[in-house]
């Protein structure tokens, strides 16, 4: 099994779509923590909409965001790759114009804006994803993909950061973030579009193509639905139980995220690398078991006193980033070896589609379990997160099989020729 013991910056730039992708992707994450950290904000004091108008009005932006996935798939499998990276940029433009240019109390303005933006969001990662699978290839794609991630959270922090310290503005701050980052979403398009990387599956050697039809790898979707669910447990699930159980003070919270934030993007490419060692399902197996671990630490965690609660979930925080971490690394790079180049859009655009219905439908599902009580929280998420893990390591590769039934078919093929035929 081939395996990436080095980092090599340069070689990395490459692998991940050059230096001009590079700083595209850098702009674009930039603007968008500029703006989506703060877009609930945005709707309630800028438009002057309620918060549940504002939320609702976000989530179905999300939501039927995803709707667009099967299309994206499809275009990308035409070949397309920086134009659909471009075209996820170039749509959030269009939706940060909309909002811009949205009256006070126009909700269904700002729903379409949102809605725009979920597009972009929801494209976005199976866009990157395709891209940098058409210009790196073995384990040198996975450690590209990770890097593309560590960058991407530098760029959201670093936008939070510097969105965060200008609120202090009021409105007009707000409009201002909003603003730049539409200017930052249009430079970013058309850095990523000047790349002009297109790649044509059809016209793959022989020995490389697959002409079955798209691996179902049902297991694998399903278990990503829940995997998802630790992308919010920094930005939900602790944020809740360290206010309602303790009444913490929020800088708990914000030193959780924080934390999080500079550990993925310090140790996203390391760990990748490490772990290029084991196959790729191995790997998402053991970050399932990971997290599990330590979700079930956040219920050891929680049962302790006021004085230690708050500062055991920051530790055990730390285990479910490492989780995080590991599933990030392997869960997109399996996808994009499992699918033959030719439905390779296809398969990327189903796998977001489980991972925004995760994103999507685990603020409801955290929240109302945490009504329940810790028990009712951490041991669910534990126990659907290794049941997840088992799914994933127990599913057999599509590829294994049709290859397993080619090489069977070979072998009777063979055992029926006559000993003249066989001379």
């Amino acid at each position: 099994m081939a395996t990436t013991t080095k980092i090599r910056p340069r070689a990395l730039v490459r692998a991940s779509g050059g230096p001009r992708y590079a700083v595209a992707l850098a702009v674009d994450a930039l603007g968008t923590g500029l703006l989506r950290p703060f877009l609930l904000l945005y709707g309630m004091n800028v438009l002057r909409l309620s918060p549940p108008a504002t939320g609702i009005a976000m989530t179905v932006g999300v939501v039927v965001g995803l709707v667009c996935m099967p299309a994206v798939g499809r275009w990308l499998d035409r070949g397309a790759r920086s134009t659909v990276v471009a075209a996820s940029m170039l749509v959030r433009v269009l939706g940060v114009a909309l909002l811009l240019a949205t009256p006070a109390g126009h909700v269904r303005l700002f729903a379409t804006a949102a809605l725009f933006l979920g597009i972009g969001n929801q494209a976005w990662p199976a866009a990157h994803a395709a891209l940098v699978a058409t210009v790196a290839h073995g384990r040198e794609r996975d450690t590209a993909l990770a890097a593309g991630r560590a960058l991407r959270n530098a760029g959201l922090g670093a936008g939070a950061l510097l969105a965060a310290a200008c609120l202090t503005g009021g409105t007009t701050a707000l409009q201002a973030l909003a603003a730049v980052t539409g200017l930052a979403y249009l430079t970013a398009a058309a850095l990523a579009w000047s790349v002009h990387v297109h790649a044509h599956p059809a016209a793959a050697p022989v020995k490389d193509r697959d002409d079955g039809p798209a691996p179902r790898m049902r297991a694998l979707l399903a278990a990503n639905v829940i995997y998802a669910f630790c992308l919010n447990v920094p930005e939900i699930a602790l944020p809740l139980v360290l206010w309602t159980q303790w009444h913490a003070s929020s800088v708990w919270s914000a030193a959780i995220f924080v934390a999080n934030t500079v550990l993925v993007v310090t140790l996203q490419v390391p760990v990748t690398v490490l772990m290029s060692r084991f196959s790729r399902r191995t790997v998402l197996a053991l970050a399932g078991v990971v997290l599990a671990a330590s979700y079930l630490g956040f219920l050891v965690a929680t049962s302790l006193g006021h004085g230690w609660g708050a500062p055991a979930v920051a530790t055990v925080s730390v285990v479910c980033t490492i989780g995080e971490i590991i599933y990030a690394g392997s869960a997109t790079a399996l996808v994009t070896v499992l699918a033959p180049a030719h439905v390779l859009g296809r398969a990327l655009a189903r796998f977001q589609l489980s991972t925004g219905f995760g994103l999507a439908v685990s603020p409801a599902a955290i929240t109302t379990l945490a009504s329940r009580g810790s028990a009712a929280l951490w041991g669910s998420l534990a126990a659907a997160t290794l049941l997840s893990a088992s799914a994933v390591a127990t599913e057999k590769d599509q590829g294994t099989r049709l290859s397993d039934c080619c090489r069977r078919a070979r072998t009777r093929s063979r055992a029926r020729r006559s000993p003249r035929e066989m001379a």
